[in-house]
């Protein structure tokens, strides 16, 4: 019962907030008073805003173009549905099938790849089936569902979560029974949980070094398998879901967050805390300059 009603709680504050920034920008944005910033709703993934990435890029976004963004986080699939219902004008997520499925069915313009990190499979310390320094996700994953040790999943028709299913299926088990716990929440409260239990679950590896700091002790027993790799993209909804869409402050949006020095920006974040970039960029501009490292 308190898993559902967290649920409810949730899907209710994304409405209220949806509902409050369309009524207090939407029938503005176009012609906004001299000197007051044109608003943006970006729907993004959770993994931006946990990680600590969108409050180190933003705000020289909202300097240059006299900006305010407000940012919806949720997971990869409940981003894509508000752009899909015209609630965003910019999406920023990390699920490149149903990325793909979305520009198909016309619910988008324009898709850029921004950045990549990876997932990693987090366990205790102990790790009481022996998974730690396995090469392959699936056999990490067929260990865990045979030793029926608890592993919470995201539940949340996330980016992860549907990294999850793929892997799952890749191990040729469907999970289910008492070991097996789906949240239905962000990548954050699903770290407080599985720490708290004791537990596996699978993490973008931004968002579990920045919640490590925070004091969660689990540790990556899972790592470096292609399947695990993680690419986010920037998509410009379609303007056709309703006047309201501002279609041209996200353009500005997705051409100032590929940019060789926005793109310089994210390959800083996280160096001086982890030693390490927490994403590494990945658009067409950079990739043209530096080469791709994938």
């Amino acid at each position: 019962m308190k898993k559902g009603f967290l649920t409810i709680i949730n899907l209710i504050s994304i409405a209220a907030f949806i509902l409050t920034s369309c009524s207090q920008s939407y029938s503005d944005q176009d012609s906004p008073p001299p000197g007051e910033p044109r608003k943006l709703i970006l729907a993004t993934t959770t993994s931006t805003e946990d990680s600590g990435l969108l409050a180190y890029i933003l705000p020289e976004f909202e300097e240059e173009y006299n900006a305010q963004v407000d940012v919806v986080a949720v997971g990869t699939g409940q981003a894509l549905k508000l752009g899909k219902d015209g609630n965003a004008d910019v999406l920023l997520v990390h699920a490149r099938s149903l990325e793909d499925e979305f520009m198909a069915m016309g619910h988008g313009v324009r898709r850029e790849d921004v950045m990549y990190n990876d997932f990693v499979i987090l366990g205790p310390e102990n790790d009481p089936p022996g998974i730690k320094g396995f090469s392959k996700a699936p056999d990490g994953f067929a260990k865990i569902a045979q030793s029926r040790s608890l592993f919470v999943s995201r539940g949340d028709d996330s980016g992860t979560h549907t990294k999850e299913n793929f892997i799952w299926s890749a191990a040729r088990i469907e999970p289910s029974g008492d070991w097996y716990i789906s949240a239905g929440q962000g990548m954050g409260a699903v770290l407080t949980m599985a720490n708290e239990m004791q537990a596996y679950t699978l993490s973008d590896r931004a968002t579990y070094l920045s919640r490590k700091l925070e004091g969660i002790n689990l540790v990556i027993v899972v790592e470096g398998d292609p399947m695990l790799f993680n690419p986010y993209g920037v998509i410009a909804v379609n303007p056709e879901k309703g006047e309201y869409i501002n279609a041209e402050m996200a353009d500005h949006f997705i051409d100032w967050l590929v940019s060789i020095p926005t793109q310089e920006k994210i390959s800083e974040f996280g160096v001086e805390q982890f030693g390490a970039p927490l994403f590494t960029p990945h658009s067409v501009a950079w990739n043209n300059a530096h080469g791709s490292q994938w």
